[in-house]
C-alpha cells in the first residue's frame, strides 16, 4: 500500500490501475466488487464504501458489496428508489455530498454503521452508477475531510470509478446472458436427442427399450436390487450405470465384478476381500468389492454362475449389509446398492439345485428383461449410425455403409445382439477398402442366408418369393454375391438411390459421390427407365 503522504493524483492512479486490472480479470462480481471497495479504504483512506445496485423489478436498492460493513449492516442497507440520500442519487443520477451526516435529515444511516461516530467529522460522498440506458445503483463513501482535500476532488474520482464499475456490470450481464443461453439450448438439445435418439446414454426408440428407460427412471431412486435379465450383448451393465448414475449414489462408486470370469478359489477374495496371510500369496491386506463400492453400487454380472458356497455369504451381505474379510474376524458394514445380471434362467437354476431359491428372491426384487436386438429391429439403423460414427472417429475414417449393406444388416438375426454389431461396424470400418462400404465386404454368414426380419419394419423387411413366383417388386434384398455381377449390384446400387429420392437425379447423385453427368451415363448405360411425372 502507497504511503499516504504521497501527493493525491498519484494515489488515485495508483487506485485506478490497480482496479481496473481487477475488474479486467474477473470472473466473481460479488468478489470483484468487494476487493474494488477494500482498494478505496487501503489507498485513498475512504471508509465504510459501499456499492448500492437495483434489484431485479427496479422496487428497492440493496447493498451489493461493501467494506467496512458486518453483513448484518449490509442485509439492512435497503431502500426504496425514492428514499434518503441512496434514493435522491439514483433517482436525479447526480452526486451529493453531505457534509456532516449527523445534520443531514436526509441521510437515513439505515445501516447503522456510524451510530457510534464522533459527531461533526464524517461527510458522505455519493455518485452514481450509470449504463447508456440510465442509472443503475450508487457508489457511496464516509471521508475524513482535512484542508488538503476537497469534495470536489472526490467526486470526479468516483465518478471514475462508478463508470469502470458499470462497464463491468455491463459485461457480466451480457456474458451471463450468453451463458443462460447456452444453457438453455444445451438443455434443449439434450431433451430433443433424449427424445429421438437415446436415453441415459441407451441408444433406441422402440417400444421395448422405451419401457426399459421407464424402468430406470421408477428403480433408480429406491435402494432396491436389481436384477437385470436378457441374452449375452443386449446392455446389461449399460442398463446398470444408467441405474447408478441416476440414483442419489451418482457420485458414489460403481463397481463391477464378472461372477463367471474368476476361478472359484479367487471370487470370494475378490467379492469380499482378505487379511493378510489369509491363504498362500496373501501379502497384504485386501478390500474386496463390496467394501470398494461402499455408499456406492455393485454390479455383479453373470450372478447365476455364482458357487452356491459363496451363494450363502451374498446373501448375508444383501441382507445385513455385513460381511468378514476372508481370513478375518473383524465385521465389516457398508452400504451398497446391489444390481445384478445373467443371460440364464435362475428358476431353472433353482430346480436344478445350482442355484438358492433364498438368493433368487432376494435378487428378483425388481426384475426386467433386455430385448434381444432382433426384437428390436427398429432401432438397428439408430445404433448402426452411432457405431459407425464411433469406429470413424476413433480410426479416423470416413467410411459409409451402402443402402444394401444396411438392408442385409438389418434382417440379419444378431445372435450376438448389440456386442455383436458393434464389433462388426468396428471390424468393417477397419478393413475397408474405400469409403463406402458394400455387400461383398460382409461376412458370408451375413449374406449367405437372408434371414426374415420382424414385422412392421418395410426398410429392413424380407420375403423369399416361392419357386416359381415373382420377388417383391418394392425394396427387396439384394441377392448375395455369389448370384450378382458387381454391374448388377451397381445397377440396384443407383435404382434404390434414386428412388430414396423421389427420381430426382441431381439428389441421388450427391448421395453416391457422382456428377450429374456421371449419374446420366450410368441411366443410360444399365438401360434404366426414368417414371414419367407428368400424367
Amino acid at each position: 500500500m502507497i504511503k499516504p503522504d504521497y501527493p493525491t493524483e498519484r494515489l488515485e492512479l495508483q487506485a485506478l490501475y490497480q482496479i481496473s486490472q481487477l475488474i479486467g480479470s474477473a470472473l466473481d462480481i460479488k468478489k470483484t466488487l468487494s476487493e474494488v471497495l477494500r482498494i478505496l479504504h487501503e489507498i485513498l483512506r475512504m471508509e465504510r464504501a459501499t456499492l448500492v445496485l437495483q434489484e431485479e423489478g427496479g422496487e428497492h436498492l440493496s447493498i451489493a458489496a461493501s467494506y467496512g460493513l458486518s453483513k448484518e449492516e449490509e442485509k439492512r442497507g435497503i431502500y426504496r428508489p425514492n428514499e434518503g440520500i441512496i434514493g435522491r442519487i439514483f433517482q436525479s443520477a447526480y452526486p451529493f455530498v453531505v457534509p456532516d451526516i449527523h445534520s443531514e435529515p436526509l441521510f437515513l444511516n439505515r445501516t447503522g454503521a456510524r451510530a457510534n461516530l464522533p459527531k461533526g467529522e464524517i461527510s458522505f460522498i455519493g455518485v452514481p452508477v450509470m449504463l447508456p440506458e440510465g442509472p443503475v445503483g450508487v457508489l457511496s463513501v464516509d471521508r475524513l475531510f482535512g484542508q488538503e482535500i476537497s469534495s470536489e476532488e472526490d467526486i470526479r474520482f468516483l465518478t471514475v470509478v462508478a463508470m469502470l464499475i458499470a462497464q463491468f456490470l455491463r459485461l457480466h450481464k451480457a456474458v451471463s446472458h450468453k451463458q443462460q443461453i447456452l444453457v438453455e439450448e444445451n438443455l434443449l438439445l439434450k431433451k430433443e436427442l433424449r427424445s429421438r435418439y437415446n436415453q441415459h446414454n441407451i441408444i433406441g426408440q422402440c417400444k421395448r427399450i422405451q419401457d426399459v428407460y421407464n424402468y430406470i427412471d421408477k428403480v433408480a431412486p429406491s435402494r432396491a436390487t436389481a436384477l437385470l435379465l436378457g441374452e449375452s450383448g443386449t446392455g446389461k451393465e449399460l442398463v446398470a450405470r444408467a441405474i447408478h448414475q441416476a440414483s442419489p449414489r451418482a457420485d458414489k462408486p460403481f463397481i463391477k465384478i464378472n461372477c463367471a470370469a474368476l476361478p472359484e478359489n479367487l471370487l470370494e477374495s475378490e467379492l469380499l476381500g482378505h487379511e493378510k496371510g489369509a491363504f498362500t500369496g496373501a501379502a497384504n491386506l485386501k478390500k474386496g468389492r463390496f467394501e470398494l463400492a461402499d455408499g456406492g453400487t455393485i454390479f455383479l454380472d453373470e450372478v447365476g454362475e455364482l458357487p452356491l458356497a459363496l451363494q450363502a455369504k451374498l446373501l448375508r451381505v444383501l441382507q445385513e449389509q455385513t460381511f468378514e474379510r476372508l481370513g478375518g474376524t473383524h465385521t465389516i458394514t457398508v452400504n451398497v446398492r446391489v444390481i445384478a445380471a445373467t443371460n440364464r434362467s435362475l428358476e431353472e437354476c433353482v430346480e436344478q439345485g445350482t442355484f438358492r431359491a433364498d438368493l433368487f428372491y432376494r435378487l428378483n426384487v425388481v426384475p426386467v428383461i433386455l430385448p434381444p436386438l432382433r426384437e428390436r429391429r427398429e432401432d438397428i439403423p439408430l445404433l448402426l449410425d452411432h457405431f459407425l460414427k464411433e469406429s470413424n472417429r476413433m480410426n479416423t475414417r470416413e467410411v459409409h455403409l451402402s443402402s444394401p449393406v444396411v438392408q442385409l444388416l438389418c434382417a440379419y438375426s444378431w445372435p450376438g445382439n448389440v456386442r455383436e454389431l458393434q464389433n462388426l461396424i468396428e471390424r468393417l470400418v477397419i478393413m475397408a477398402d474405400g469409403e463406402t462400404i458394400v455387400s461383398r465386404e460382409l461376412p458370408s454368414y451375413i449374406t449367405a442366408i437372408p434371414e426374415a426380419a420382424g414385422q412392421g419394419i418395410p426398410f429392413c423387411r424380407f420375403t423369399a418369393p416361392k419357386t416359381g413366383e415373382p420377388g417383391p417388386t418394392s425394396n427387396p434384398l439384394p441377392e448375395t454375391d455369389k448370384h450378382k455381377s458387381l454391374k448388377d449390384m451397381e445397377k440396384e446400387e443407383v435404382v434404390a438411390a434414386l428412388r430414396r429420392h423421389g427420381w430426382v437425379q441431381a439428389r441421388a447423385a450427391r448421395e453416391l459421390g457422382l456428377t450429374q453427368r456421371q449419374m446420366g451415363y450410368r441411366i443410360k448405360k444399365y438401360g434404366i427407365t426414368m417414371p414419367d411425372f407428368s400424367h
